[in-house]
């Protein structure tokens, strides 16, 4: 018998999950390579307050999205629910948001002590209150005392958030431009490389600091070969979708037939910026412009390429 076949853009995940995987995955791989810089490269103070800070922050307004969208309330306790990874392990939301809360705990726990220790905080009286009080003065002497391990715990979460991302659209195989190996290596590339391009702004503007030149230029040279793997894996990808079913040559066609996604992201998203990091990797530049707009430009990218991501997905369906 012959089958008929509908193909359709869908119009459910538009760009409240994209704000939500691009939220997520920029906050739990900002806090990673913070925690891992403090732990490995230098210990850092003030990065780890700001990065944590912004982490936690971007990480908790990427979940709001998530709720707010799921609007009825048991919805929302299951996802919270940790019991249902046992009665139903493909539930990628629900892993995803248990990466992101415990990803939020322990990168709290771990800036704590910095918090207690750095003046500034403290001149907001409700952290001051409270990081005074006896109960958190006693877990911040207990989280100092085992630092690292508390930041190895923020780390796997962190890359669980990232790679969760993807694997999320991955796990949808009516529509073909998710459904394919690249999704979850581009997202958590993509995500490593606006945590770079975040933490490179944050250092040239509020952190500018003479001494961590070197971490920087680490930054730079890390973001570069990211952006580089990012071109790499949308090659391949291309040739995927060109190649594959009719609903992946339909998402092929509004993808790379489109100026936001053509220009916007993959042109000033990423090779923009790639050049701008390579002049600085090979003859440096005079000020810290171009590698502010490369990391202003990278993180608009970044959402554009979830955005675009969003509103491709083409499905099949029979009638």
């Amino acid at each position: 018998m012959d089958v008929n076949m509908t193909y359709a853009t869908q119009e459910m995940w538009t760009w409240w999950l994209a704000i939500y995987l691009y939220f997520g995955g920029l906050g739990a791989a900002t806090l990673a390579v913070t925690f891992l810089t403090d732990m490995y490269l230098k210990p850092h103070r003030h990065l780890v307050i700001w990065g944590a800070g912004a982490g936690v922050v971007l990480l908790a307004l990427g979940s709001l999205m998530l709720f707010g969208h799921l609007l009825h309330k048991s919805a929302v306790f299951h996802v919270l629910n940790p019991m249902i990874l046992f009665n139903k392990p493909d539930a990628w939301i629900a892993w995803g948001t248990q990466f992101i809360i415990w990803m939020m705990v322990w990168g709290v726990l771990y800036a704590l002590p910095d918090v207690r220790e750095t003046q500034f905080p403290r001149r907001v009286p409700v952290i001051k209150n409270l990081i005074d009080q006896p109960f958190v003065i006693a877990i911040a002497k207990v989280v100092k005392h085992y630092h690292r391990g508390v930041g190895w715990l923020a780390v796997v979460n962190g890359v669980g958030v990232a790679v969760y991302t993807g694997l999320l659209l991955q796990s949808f195989p009516a529509v073909a431009l998710w459904h394919n190996p690249a999704v979850p290596l581009l997202f958590t590339v993509s995500a490593f490389s606006t945590a770079m391009a975040f933490l490179l702004l944050l250092m040239y503007t509020l952190l500018h600091d003479q001494a961590d030149e070197y971490i920087r230029v680490l930054y730079e040279r890390i973001d570069l070969v990211l952006i580089a793997a990012e071109l790499v894996i949308l090659f391949s990808l291309y040739q995927y979708l060109k190649n594959g079913s009719e609903s992946a040559v339909r998402s092929m066609e509004l993808l790379w037939n489109d100026h936001g996604w053509l220009i916007g992201f993959i042109g000033f998203g990423l090779i923009v910026p790639f050049f701008l990091e390579l002049k600085s990797m090979m003859k440096g530049w005079s000020t810290r412009v171009p590698i502010i707009t490369a990391s202003v430009l990278v993180l608009v990218g970044g959402y554009l390429l979830r955005h675009y991501f969003m509103y491709a997905g083409v499905y099949a369906y029979p009638w």
